[in-house]
């Protein structure tokens, strides 16, 4: 049984894995449609939006029906009702919806707050990938680090970013006669 190796993204001239792809949110689904992430923010933002939006109306009618009421009776005891029914009732819906949109506004923007430290992490994990990739090159623009080396008086080829051979200090690069040398089999040379 024979395993394969996956390609190497240094090479390849892709972008690994764990890096954003150009396109957005659908690009990976192909559909076009956004993915269902973080679909409990969204929903508690529609449910305090539209709560805001029943309730901030209906207790300015409310308050407008203990107007009404009130204006339209000579009896003091009948206005006195009307106004802490209709009137205070109306005032606590009003105050409730205010607070309800409120609270989805706050929703939004915490939703766009983790959305924008999201693509933050992702430019700065690219960004590091071409820093690291720009410092892996020569003035010549060749990658040092996909140079074959031997360390010391070995037998066994080795990329200079091999792990095995990060510690020793005596590489050195391999010639054109290096048909008797085996390759590492960590870093494939």
């Amino acid at each position: 049984m024979t395993m394969t190796q996956p390609a190497d993204s240094r090479h390849t001239g892709t972008l690994p894995s764990h890096l954003p792809r150009a396109g957005g949110r659908g690009a990976q689904n192909g559909s076009g449609a956004a993915p269902l992430k973080n679909n409990h923010y969204q929903l508690l933002q529609l449910v305090l939006f539209w709560a805001g939006a029943i309730l901030l109306p209906l207790g300015l009618v409310v308050i407008v029906l203990g107007w009404y009421g009130a204006a339209n009776t000579p009896y003091q005891y009948d206005q006195l009702s009307y106004l802490v029914s209709g009137g205070l009732l109306g005032l606590g819906l009003t105050f409730c919806g205010g607070f309800l949109y409120f609270g989805a506004w706050l929703a939004r923007i915490a939703d766009d707050g983790r959305e924008s430290s999201k693509r933050l992490a992702d430019t700065l994990l690219v960004l590091a990938d071409v820093t690291s990739r720009s410092a892996a090159l020569n003035d010549q623009g060749v990658d040092v680090s996909a140079l074959p080396v031997t360390a010391g008086d070995g037998t066994t080829i080795h990329r200079r970013d091999c792990a095995l051979i990060a510690h020793r200090e005596d590489l050195h690069p391999v010639g054109e006669d290096n048909a008797h040398l085996t390759p590492c089999r960590v870093c494939r040379p």
